[in-house]
């Protein structure tokens, strides 16, 4: 067996050694079995290397492009992508960004329909402070989204959402409003389109 191949193994067992020491440790202390790469980044360092404001957090496989600027305490959950490079996203403070939501500030529909001769559009989007995306929610470029907002799993956010509001559908429609008293949160729904009992 050649010194490389001796070399490979002992690298790759001591890898092994040390991934079994790190899942483990994760487990007991938070009961969570993680993928090897979120066990090796640290969440809260990621939020600080993009200038991200204090206790802001982003997991390793979010991918961010572009000017992004995240707010305090703002969670930013796995597989998610902030893309910014065609126009500034701002996330403000105290927000989850669930598993899967993807924001956009860009848009190449045009420049693919033409065959390259239409220009990319570009447009910034905002989301405003104390705000829940669920998801595998999709907001794309020119949205803005108020304070205070819900935006229920697997919405598309393509306008300007009011602050207070409860969004769910494709497209986004405003299905109702949220009452924030101290810690008391009330979640009224729109009837319009409930069904009269006979």
């Amino acid at each position: 067996m050649s010194a490389k191949k001796i070399q490979s193994l002992n690298i790759e067992t001591e890898l092994g050694s040390i991934y079994k020491i790190l899942r483990g440790d994760m487990k007991k202390k938070w009961k969570r079995v993680l993928p090897n790469n979120e066990l090796l980044s640290n969440r809260w360092e990621k939020a600080e290397f993009i200038k991200a404001k204090k206790g802001a957090s982003i997991y390793d496989n979010s991918y961010i492009f572009g000017n992004v600027k995240i707010g305090r305490n703002t969670w930013v959950g796995p597989f998610t992508i902030l893309d910014g490079s065609g126009g500034g996203i701002l996330v403000g403070d105290n927000c989850s960004i669930s598993s899967g939501v993807h924001i956009y500030t860009h848009n190449t529909v045009k420049w693919a329909l033409t065959g390259g001769k239409a220009e990319y559009e570009k447009k910034s989007v905002k989301i405003g402070n104390y705000c829940y995306i669920g998801p595998y929610s999709i907001i794309t470029m020119g949205s803005s989204i108020g304070k205070c907002c819900v935006i229920g799993a697997h919405s598309l956010v393509n306008s300007k959402i009011p602050p207070y509001s409860i969004v769910m559908g494709i497209p986004g429609k405003v299905v109702g409003n949220i009452k924030i008293h101290g810690k008391k949160v009330t979640f009224n729904y729109f009837k319009t389109n409930m069904r009269k009992k006979k």
